[in-house]
């Protein structure tokens, strides 16, 4: 998970106040040290963490809770609110037709980043190409290429030609039907004014309406003083920050670029293509918090599922239907979303839960009882409970498993049925998830 160790602690202090019998002074100043703490392991600027945990204690002292609301629930919010004020508010880039300027120093993942940019603008219904604009790394033009190949995004670029202006000006008269130009210039491994003045001028060129700063988180704080230098010389529209999957100083990289007023777009959570975020700091905050994000995983879920298809799962679990045909439907789509991990960070409370181990071991059963469930017969799916003894031996010979492995397949199958019959008859959490997915523009009126 993004910045898990800082995760960890945050939902530390929050599990001291949900299991408080009551809220006072001792305690909330407890909390705030323990917030403290954690944000400086994360590399969050000193002044920035006083500041912040200041305004906490004074409002979770002195704030009254709104009608309907506990003590506990208040300070909790509170904390909430105060982490989201730190990283500034976010920039979309929306899908609509426009030159898209990627710029930043070696080493960032920028043309990795144009690559997933690509990707994400090309799912959201847009004619995206490439272009090879970095005239000064030798393997920049190939590791576009096959980037472009992974995506089915066309890349336009000229090996020989070593003006990155006139490869900027040719792209656009080539592909001037096409909705979105992504140009990955060069960087260089200091901003050296040569690397400056021809960001200006490609940016002049192309009339960029987005110019996009990539860096790496690991860069830590002093990605404050990047992100100002560039936001300076070129006017960013949005940062692209990388590698926060792997790295404790990405809550320093995260409040550094806040304060300059250049703001994040996207975070880089992997190293696959499909492996970046549109930035939100309340979802992110969120997940933080192990409050979970159910909203990214319907979108998650949504890329994986096609709609009609989703809306059929939908209306059965709706009406009480649950078959083992429905259980390897949701393991198809558990398997599209990715690791159990990234789910698990997703589901409200559940990634402190599940150890690593638990999970990998996890994702080896489900796995095994999708092949069980490829050795039975349509009525088998549809009608579990005629799985007796003589079923289970031949559905176990067929799937290379055990009488055992079967039995544990339809143990959870019936837990998983108990727990879904729960849902249906609870009304409140049944219009909470429903909010969840009316709010990711998935779910349709009526």
């Amino acid at each position: 998970m993004v910045l898990e160790g800082l995760g960890q602690a945050l939902r530390g202090a929050i599990k001291k106040i949900a299991n408080a019998s009551h809220v006072d002074q001792k305690l909330v100043k407890e909390v705030v040290k323990d917030i403290q703490r954690a944000l400086l392991q994360a590399d969050v600027n000193v002044k920035l963490v006083l500041q912040m945990t200041k305004e906490l204690e004074e409002r979770a002292l002195t704030e009254k809770p709104p009608a309907g609301m506990s003590s506990r629930e208040h300070v909790i919010r509170i904390i909430y609110e105060e982490m989201v004020k730190i990283i500034g508010k976010p920039k979309d880039i929306p899908a609509k037709p426009q030159r898209i300027l990627m710029v930043g120093l070696y080493g960032q993942g920028k043309t990795t980043s144009a690559g997933k940019l690509a990707r994400d603008l090309h799912k959201r219904g847009m004619k995206v190409v490439l272009v090879a604009a970095d005239v000064h790394r030798p393997a920049a033009y190939d590791q576009l290429m096959q980037i472009g190949k992974k995506i089915n995004v066309p890349v336009y670029g000229d090996p020989k030609e070593k003006n990155a202006v006139k490869i900027a000006k040719h792209a656009m008269k080539e592909f001037e039907a096409y909705d979105v130009l992504i140009f990955d210039t060069s960087g260089r491994h200091s901003l050296e004014d040569d690397l400056i003045q021809e960001i200006k001028d490609i940016a002049k060129a192309v009339d960029a309406e987005n110019k996009i700063l990539v860096l790496d988180a690991q860069t830590g704080q002093q990605a404050g003083p990047q992100a100002k230098a560039f936001h300076e010389a070129v006017g960013l529209t949005g940062v692209i920050l990388t590698k926060m999957d792997g790295t404790a100083k990405g809550g320093g990289a995260l409040s550094a670029i806040a304060e300059t007023g250049a703001p994040i777009s996207y975070i880089g959570v992997g190293e696959h293509l499909e492996d970046l975020e549109r930035f939100d700091p309340d979802r992110f905050i969120s997940r933080l918090l192990g409050m979970g994000d159910i909203k990214s995983l319907i979108e998650s879920a949504s890329e994986v599922m096609d709609e009609e298809k989703a809306e059929e799962i939908t209306k059965k679990m709706m009406s009480g239907k649950f078959t083992l045909k429905e259980m390897y439907e949701q393991m198809e789509m558990l398997q599209g979303i990715g690791p159990l991990k990234k789910i698990a960070a997703m589901l409200p409370g559940l990634g402190d839960r599940l150890q690593e181990q638990d999970m990998e071991a996890t994702q080896v059963r489900l796995a095994k009882w999708r092949v069980i469930m490829d050795s039975m017969t349509d009525e088998e799916l549809e009608n579990p409970k005629e799985i007796k003894s003589s079923r289970a031996m031949r559905i176990a010979r067929g799937s290379g498993t055990s009488p055992r492995d079967v039995r544990e397949l339809l143990k959870q199958y019936n837990m998983s049925k108990k727990a879904m019959k729960g849902f249906m008859g609870n009304r409140k959490m049944r219009r909470q998830l429903m909010k969840q997915i009316s709010g990711s523009g998935l779910a349709k009126d009526g």
